[in-house]
């Protein structure tokens, strides 16, 4: 089974990229579904034992995984593919302040977090990734892309 983590910033649509993945019959998880804890500082962290548990379960071809955690850096090496989803800072900023799905950054305190780990989480992603996917082109495209680098 090929393992692929789709990691990214807030509101690079992580969410929307598994969901297509999903409908178009793919394993596909999104970490911000019951796979997170909350931490002391108010973000969140993966929780290992379950996340551990789902990469130890070979039931489909290929496995997406996406969310953007710090403890994250712990599973890079169980992935057979690592995908940066970024998008501009723009679109990042339009997202935030108009997706439903998840109120996470509409708060200005939200917003300069994420615009803050866009400067020096990004980065980091960036230096890790196998592949970079700019999600601000239509959703079919980035899906397209997502399932060619998954298949190499």
């Amino acid at each position: 089974m090929r393992r692929v983590l789709l990691t990214g910033m807030s509101a690079t649509g992580k969410s929307t990229v598994v969901r297509e993945l999903t409908a178009r019959g793919h394993k596909a998880v999104d970490t911000d579904d019951g796979w997170c804890e909350p931490t002391a500082d108010g973000r969140q962290r993966w929780r290992e034992d379950a996340v551990e548990e789902l990469l130890a379960t070979e039931d489909a071809d290929v496995l997406f995984v996406a969310g953007c955690e710090e403890n994250q850096v712990r599973f890079h090496p169980r992935f057979d593919r690592i995908v940066l989803l970024s998008a501009p800072r723009e679109v990042l900023t339009r997202r935030l302040a108009t997706r439903s799905t998840n109120r996470f950054g509409r708060s200005p305190q939200e917003l300069a977090r994420v615009l803050a780990d866009l400067e020096s989480v990004e980065p980091l992603l960036r230096r890790v990734a196998d592949h970079e996917v700019d999600t601000s082109a239509p959703l079919p495209d980035v899906v397209e892309e997502v399932l060619r680098v998954a298949a190499r």
